[in-house]
């Protein structure tokens, strides 16, 4: 009877892990990037050129590695053994920038480290993919939830990252980062399934085929990297913006952007939920539909209130993208759950570099309005590029067999 009572619980207990081995490792990681560029600024000495340097490069050498690692997690690798090793990749990272004011040195070692460390969350959500088809569990609603985790994570750790910074400097920072990593190892070698992969079937063998002539899969890469960078945009430009055209209201900025985190988590969820009925499709395009209408409100209102009333949108768009967009990726690339995630992530980090590039050159050619409108015009071509993608017309479950 207490036998039974184990197996019956084991499956919460490692669910159980995914939520909050996610969890840690998105605080980790928001401990550290906030304040990246203060501390690039500040503790090393550099200028804004190195600055920027810095940041461009670590994103190529994140985008570049994680597609490796998952390239190599789909044919042979064992999930849980990954995540590990990017979690101890994570450890050096924090010990190097802890302890190491020399750019060249967290330029070399530092951002090698970094990039290795950054393919642990994309591989924990093709984890929970292969663990709950594999177990029956809903994996709409589970990822919801993950994803949720992860939100979560970043509206605690960025306002603790500068609290530490600023009252005990970057060092302990760091070494917090390093323990929150090491924390999210013990769980993960501890609770996380071991996931074996089978031989290919000829089905399998076909999906394995390089994914860039998956013409579905391009324009849903195409259509998130022009959502996020106008997301991205707005997220960069915004304060700027209200400071210039509502100056008596300074603290405007951080409530519209607390409002819209607010409403993103229950999006993320309840999206979670809908997709049953709806599919990741009508979702998808609903949430874009609410972000063509955010940024014409961005183009044309100057109101605060009505400002508030547009974050019910932008909550909208963002929410139930970062929720379904993994997903939608996933069932393009059956069993394919590690380059499936990984692409989502990478989206991402596209849209950060290309949206940092844009809001630079845009805003002092064009003046700040000008970025709405190229943010309105990019969210309204990725619509026209998720009305034409064509969803398989089943979806093969990974070919995983799971051991714990």
């Amino acid at each position: 009877m207490k036998a039974n009572k184990a197996k019956h619980h084991q499956p919460l207990i490692i669910l159980g892990s995914f939520l909050v081995g996610a969890f840690i490792i998105g605080i980790a990681g928001a401990l550290q990037s906030p304040t990246l560029s203060r501390y690039l600024a500040e503790e090393v000495k550099v200028n804004e050129y190195l600055i920027g340097l810095f940041y461009s490069v670590n994103a190529i050498a994140g985008i570049a590695v994680s597609f490796l690692l998952a390239q190599y997690s789909d044919r042979k690798g064992i999930r849980r053994n990954i995540i590990l090793f990017c979690c101890l990749m994570g450890i050096g990272n924090c010990i190097t920038f802890a302890f190491s004011r020399q750019y060249w040195v967290l330029f070399s070692v530092g951002i090698f480290f970094s990039a290795l460390s950054s393919a642990a969350m994309p591989q924990i959500f093709a984890a929970s993919r292969e663990y709950t088809d594999h177990t029956g569990g809903n994996v709409v609603v589970f990822n919801g939830i993950l994803r949720a985790q992860l939100s979560l994570a970043w509206v605690i750790g960025p306002p603790l990252s500068f609290a530490l910074a600023v009252k005990y400097g970057f060092t302990p920072m760091y070494i917090i980062a390093a323990a929150m990593y090491s924390i999210a190892l013990l769980i993960v070698f501890c609770f996380f399934p071991l996931t074996r992969h089978k031989t290919l079937t000829a089905v399998q063998k076909i999906q394995s085929e390089p994914i860039f002539t998956n013409k579905n899969v391009i324009m849903l890469f195409l259509a998130s990297i022009f959502m996020g960078t106008a997301n991205m945009m707005y997220l960069i430009d915004m304060p700027l913006y209200v400071k210039q055209i509502l100056p008596a209201s300074p603290s405007l900025a951080g409530q519209l952007m607390g409002l819209a985190a607010a409403i993103e988590i229950p999006a993320m969820l309840i999206a979670s939920m809908l997709v049953p009925r709806f599919g990741n499709k009508n979702l998808i395009c609903f949430a874009v539909i609410c972000g063509i209408l955010f940024f014409i409100g961005m183009v044309f209102i100057q109101n605060t209130k009505l400002l508030f009333a547009l974050q019910l949108l932008n909550g909208l768009f963002i929410g139930i993208v970062a929720s379904i967009g993994m997903l939608y990726f996933q069932d393009l690339l059956p069993g394919r759950t590690g380059i499936a995630s990984t692409l989502f992530n990478n989206c991402i980090s596209c849209s950060i570099i290309l949206a940092g590039i844009l809001q630079g050159v845009v805003s002092a050619r064009f003046g700040h309005q000008s970025i709405y409108t190229i943010s309105l015009a990019m969210v309204s071509l990725s619509f026209i590029l998720c009305l034409i993608i064509q969803p398989p017309p089943s979806t093969i479950k990974s070919p995983s067999q799971v051991h714990h």
